[in-house]
């Protein structure tokens, strides 16, 4: 059995297991985590859906059936995953999901008294390069109500993602929200993780990644595992 290739997560950069203030505690959120072993399949598989992918699932402004232009402002999210050494992962998938500019899901559990935009789904998915980046292009999400946490609680706008790296001992799930949002002081959520963490979900503005006449760029950079992990809020 080959040596595990990968650090331990560091879990004082992690969420509680309970975040009380989003009034959502679950039964294993009770429980103390029990770590296991990692085995020979975990460390070297398996991967998924890299084969499947379509032209334009990393354009979320091109992606759905639709006879027209999403709303919203459109942006350009790009950055480098890599893993706790500080080396490109390359290969690995990566797929978002996001509300609409106005704030709302296309699913059957979002209520939300917003317009559905039929020309935008919503979600995209993309594979990192040869040195570990990768590019998305849709646009900005925007904020929603928080209806478990009281009759005045909004979500900030953000955007899911889920990872995976070279086997599915590195699968990351998080969140991005944007820099400057006054929103982020008040999302139990985004203040569940250890404050010298929270800055690792920020993507920060970059004018290089910004397409002239077309996209603002934000760039976010994702790290897999070890102390600099990028926190898992899912």
């Amino acid at each position: 059995m080959p040596q595990s290739p990968f650090r331990p997560r560091d879990w004082e950069s992690q969420p509680s297991r309970l975040i009380p203030a989003t009034n959502r505690p679950s039964i294993s959120a009770r429980k103390p985590l029990i770590p296991i072993k990692q085995s020979l399949s975990e460390l070297t598989g398996p991967v998924y859906g890299h084969e499947s992918l379509a032209e334009n699932d990393g354009d979320l402004t091109l992606n759905a059936r639709k006879t027209g232009e999403p709303i919203g402002e459109r942006i350009v999210v790009t950055g480098r995953v890599q893993d706790e050494n500080g080396r490109p992962v390359a290969n690995t998938l990566i797929e978002i999901w996001q509300a609409n500019a106005a704030g709302r899901y296309i699913h059957v559990n979002d209520q939300h008294d917003a317009p559905i935009d039929p020309n935008f789904f919503g979600t995209g998915r993309v594979v990192t390069d040869g040195d570990g980046r990768y590019k998305f292009h849709t646009v900005r999400p925007g904020a929603y109500p928080f209806a478990a946490n009281g009759d005045n609680a909004w979500r900030p706008p953000h955007i899911h993602l889920s990872l995976f790296g070279p086997s599915i001992a590195t699968r990351l799930v998080t969140q991005m929200f944007f820099p400057g949002d006054p929103l982020l002081p008040q999302d139990p959520i985004f203040m569940g993780v250890p404050a010298a963490a929270r800055p690792r979900l920020v993507a920060e503005f970059d004018m290089e990644a910004t397409e002239p006449n077309w996209a603002l760029g934000y760039r976010y950079d994702i790290v897999l595992r070890g102390r600099q992990e990028t926190p898992m809020v899912d």
